[in-house]
């Protein structure tokens, strides 16, 4: 063989292998995205990935002062020994949060100098996003029931990076209290998700949207009986972490941190700008809103989350005829407790009068779970959640951006109910 024809018979080798190579490649990667039992890698993958991502943020996109300043002077006046919630204000209003906030704010006051070293404040809150996602990761894995690829979905919200990291909002420990109670209810421990449960609704009350579709899955799964003592368990911490507030005024405390009546300002909206001021900030259009979320509360309860037991007035005689007793006849398996979980929070924020830019975070991470629940097609899907996305990036919001919020959610609130 001449050296021309062995270069020749060399160079056609090193083809075939690139081709392996190459086809290697695109097996593994095909494999990652699609293969169930690449799951997690993919997972580890995303989380890394996001917290790259979010240094990335930190240090190269500007912080804007909302609420941390007001957070820390509040902190400042209860490291003074004030104890009375109608006393705690700051530049942006009163301490409008239960106590567990109060807690961790108090913590991150001692680590960050009163409040002042603001980029320790990021670097804490960048971990706190990326527990967020890896909670979230866990979640979908624990359902079994979404495409590996979904998860690359989670890291690519603008705003969700922006109120971690940018904004530090406290509306991030809530959350990560709420993900935590999740994934523990998934996995069958109600004692240790009621705590964690609990923790979140001691940092801000907007967890109790979850508590509908909770009651439902606890009714079910362990009985009336047990239900009612955990509502009490919960009623016992709330009380427990409170108590220095409570001594010193109890309504203040209870008119301030769970001020249900509290109208938030028209401008700063960013769900029913479509609905005229003078309408959404009549009391008439807070029952109407409050209807509105108990009808749909009771259109899931009726067609979708009871169905699989026999329906609702099943599950209720079973669980007034035998109390101690699991109510549900059907297995509640880890995606069921997402599902429902996510869809009673989601139909709450439907039915919010009132929005603000850093109450995405509530459900931007529970949205693509939610949407590909709906039989909707593929690119529909993909449209809700450009869709949802960009309203949240208008910012100051306006009809348009509004009307796309609204309509998103509710088409997702519809599919859930129609087709999931």
């Amino acid at each position: 063989m001449t050296q021309k024809e062995r270069f020749k018979e060399r160079g056609v080798e090193i083809k075939i292998m690139g081709a392996l190579s190459l086809s290697s490649v695109f097996r593994w990667v095909q494999q990652l995205l699609l293969d169930p039992n690449y799951f997690w890698l993919l997972s580890l993958l995303v989380v890394f990935g996001d917290a790259l991502l979010s240094e990335l943020i930190i240090r190269f996109v500007p912080y804007t002062e909302i609420d941390w300043e007001t957070y820390m002077i509040h902190i400042g006046l209860y490291r003074k020994g004030e104890r009375n919630y109608a006393k705690i204000t700051g530049p942006t209003g009163p301490l409008v949060y239960p106590a567990g906030h109060v807690y961790i704010h108090n913590a991150l006051y001692e680590l960050t100098n009163s409040g002042t070293n603001v980029a320790l404040a990021q670097q804490i809150y960048a971990l706190l996003y990326t527990l967020s996602v890896a909670l979230s990761c866990a979640i979908y894995g624990k359902a079994k029931s979404i495409p590996n690829w979904l998860l690359l979905v989670l890291p690519l919200s603008k705003r969700l990076h922006s109120i971690f990291t940018l904004r530090l909002f406290n509306d991030c420990w809530s959350l990560v209290f709420v993900q935590s109670a999740v994934l523990a209810f998934q996995s069958g421990l109600d004692e240790v998700g009621t705590l964690l449960y609990s923790a979140a609704l001691s940092v801000k009350m907007s967890a109790l949207l979850y508590l509908p579709g909770l009651l439902v899955i606890l009714v079910k799964r362990r009985g009336i009986l047990f239900t009612c003592r955990k509502l009490v368990t919960m009623l016992a911490i709330q009380t427990f972490l409170a108590y220095p507030f409570i001594q010193e005024d109890l309504w203040a405390y209870i008119n301030c941190a769970f001020d249900f009546g509290r109208v938030f300002l028209y401008k700063w909206t960013v769900n029913w700008r479509m609905v005229p001021e003078e309408i959404f900030l009549s009391p008439g259009w807070a029952k109407g809103l409050l209807i509105g979320h108990v009808t749909a509360l009771l259109c899931f309860g009726l067609l979708r989350w009871c169905k699989p037991d026999g329906g609702t007035f099943r599950i209720i005689e079973r669980a007034l005829r035998r109390p101690g007793r699991p109510a549900g006849l059907a297995p509640i398996t880890p995606d069921y407790v997402a599902t429902v979980l996510f869809t009673s929070n989601l139909i709450g924020i439907l039915f919010a009068r009132s929005l603000h830019y850093q109450f995405y975070s509530w459900y931007a991470q529970q949205l693509p779970f939610l949407v590909w629940k709906t039989r909707y097609p593929y690119i529909v899907r993909f449209c809700l959640l450009l869709a949802v996305e960009y309203a949240w990036n208008v910012f100051p919001s306006t009809v348009l951006s509004s009307s796309v919020l609204l309509g998103s959610n509710a088409i997702i609130v519809l599919g859930l109910l129609l087709n999931a």
